[in-house]
């Protein structure tokens, strides 16, 4: 087999998937002024799959300190984000290793970045999709976990 060609495919292999934005719509994320767009997410039949999409924030929003024990990566689109006291624009990759905890975060510009989140490699913690990137009613920010 020449290496044009690869390797040749074995049981259990699977294949690649392919989700363009445009098919799925912007849902209500946790925070307020804040919506995702998950274009691949964990589910039941497949646990492992990563929380990759886009999160957009309205201006003037942003979340409060709080910890995961999953491990994610953004990566700046559009906007400015301040974080920490550091300001963050486009093309700026932020990294979170598990466990981790991410210091609040505000945006005067509002802005969309991708996210993805995926089980933490040393705790074994699942990215977590239903009732947070899906929320029907968002909950009071004093009802909502911060330590997930």
């Amino acid at each position: 087999m020449s290496q044009a060609q690869g390797l040749p495919r074995q049981d259990g292999d699977h294949h690649y998937e392919a989700v363009h934005q445009d098919e799925r719509e912007w849902e209500t994320l946790r925070f307020e002024g804040v919506e995702s767009k998950m274009l691949f997410h964990p589910r039941p039949e497949r646990p492992t799959e990563p929380n990759a999409g886009f999160v957009r924030y309205a201006p003037g929003t942003g979340y409060p300190m709080h910890r995961h024990g999953f491990a994610q990566i953004w990566y700046i689109l559009e906007g400015e984000f301040i974080i920490a006291g550091k300001t963050y624009g486009p093309g700026t990759m932020v990294f979170h290793p598990d466990p981790h905890y991410e210091d609040e975060m505000h945006t005067k510009t509002g802005g969309v970045w991708l996210l993805v989140q995926y089980p933490g490699p040393t705790t074994g913690s699942p990215a977590i999709y239903e009732g947070r990137f899906n929320m029907k009613e968002r909950k009071s920010l004093a009802e909502e976990r911060l330590d997930v």
